[in-house]
């Protein structure tokens, strides 16, 4: 296709299911600040007063579920009294068990079949680079994300004070012969106080920040559409039910890239399915940035307890030479679990600087970086 209009989507951290992530993280991060080695695997909901967290937990941290919670949601900024999701008075139900045996004996090195730390579970797993961007993503959803983050930023700053937590974006691209051109819609539903005006939210995202977040890719004669429905001050846990693990194509490249289904959110690195997709973008930026291609995605699947990978694939589009980016990628990186987790450093409390606005493309993420020598 030689001309086509891709649309990317993004949320703020006050999204309902997003608050269920940073709240799953938070435990995470918890747990590996006392105990490197945890198994985690936490699961939130959230809705109206109350906060459901499942899952398995083995650990030998002390954890105060309640304070974690409540400071979670608190960082967030649902403290309103008045509404029935708030950090003060919302009501927790936990409901966490013990890592499986029979996970655990196939994760743990000395007990595994293969004599290695085994996958945390079976599936496939994506990650991908473009050139389209100085930070490697595909630009729609890298430009969805600055506008949530940028409601987020004017909302905690006070600087505009009409603004609540829950929040959404949407972006849409023309591209041409396979480069972005330009922005052709922006869609911002934003939460935000009774009082406020829909003209006057209209023009702080016509005027403030969509040149402000976008830079150079903010279009005047865009499509423009804000709080489309006409109010959005009902929003958050207190109107929508929340779950860990629902916004994954937020989360990775905005439906662009492939995407294996699993969740990252609550899960230590021994899943794979937070890991190795990682992992994956890692191996994938290198591809990009050695100059082997343009475009590239990695595929790899695994099977619970086994610690090599059942398939390696490397696919550049076209825009590349893929037998040499295949030979470069099988040649360089290794999949299993325990290198993966010791070659980004996994085994520490940075989970929950990755919830919000992506899980890619952002600085000071350990996937994010260029291996010294890589770079054209």
């Amino acid at each position: 296709m030689s001309r086509f209009i891709f649309t990317s989507e993004s949320v703020s951290e006050g999204h309902p299911d997003k608050v269920c992530d940073y709240i799953s993280d938070s435990i995470l991060d918890a747990c590996f600040e006392q105990d490197p080695q945890s198994r985690v695997a936490c699961e939130t909901l959230c809705k109206s007063d109350t906060v459901v967290i499942a899952g398995e937990i083995t650990t030998n941290a002390k954890l105060d579920y309640d304070k974690i919670v409540r400071q979670a949601v608190k960082e967030i900024g649902y403290t309103d009294l008045a509404e029935p999701f708030c950090d003060t008075t919302l009501k927790l139900i936990p409901i966490i068990t013990l890592q499986s045996s029979q996970i655990s004996q196939g994760v743990t090195a000395v007990t595994s079949q293969s004599g290695d730390q085994g996958a945390g579970d079976q599936g496939i797993m994506f990650g991908y680079a473009t050139d389209e961007s100085d930070e490697m993503m595909p630009l729609p959803i890298l430009l969805a994300h600055k506008l949530t983050k940028g409601l987020a930023d004017d909302r905690k700053s006070g600087k505009v004070g009409y603004l609540l937590p829950d929040s959404k974006s949407q972006v849409s691209v023309l591209y041409e012969n396979n480069e972005p051109k330009e922005v052709t819609a922006v869609v911002v539903s934003t939460q935000h106080t009774v009082a406020a005006d829909q003209k006057k939210i209209t023009e702080y995202v016509r005027e403030v920040l969509g040149p402000r977040v976008l830079g150079a890719w903010w279009n005047k004669s865009a499509q423009l559409h804000v709080n489309p429905t006409g109010d959005f001050s009902h929003g958050g846990p207190s109107a929508d039910a929340g779950v860990t693990g629902r916004k994954i194509i937020v989360d990775t490249y905005g439906g662009w890239g492939r995407h294996g289904g699993g969740a990252f959110s609550g899960k230590d690195p021994s899943k794979v399915d937070r890991s190795s997709a990682y992992f994956c973008r890692f191996v994938a930026k290198q591809v990009v940035a050695s100059g082997l291609a343009k475009k590239a995605e990695i595929q790899v699947g695994y099977a619970i307890g086994m610690a090599k990978p059942v398939s390696v694939k490397v696919d550049t589009f076209g825009t590349g030479d893929e037998r040499a980016a295949a030979e470069f990628v099988m040649n360089n990186f290794d999949f299993r679990p325990r290198a993966i987790i010791e070659e980004l450093n996994l085994l520490r409390p940075i989970y929950r600087s990755t919830t919000n606005y992506g899980h890619f493309g952002r600085p000071g993420l350990p996937w994010e970086a260029i291996r010294k020598g890589a770079a054209k």
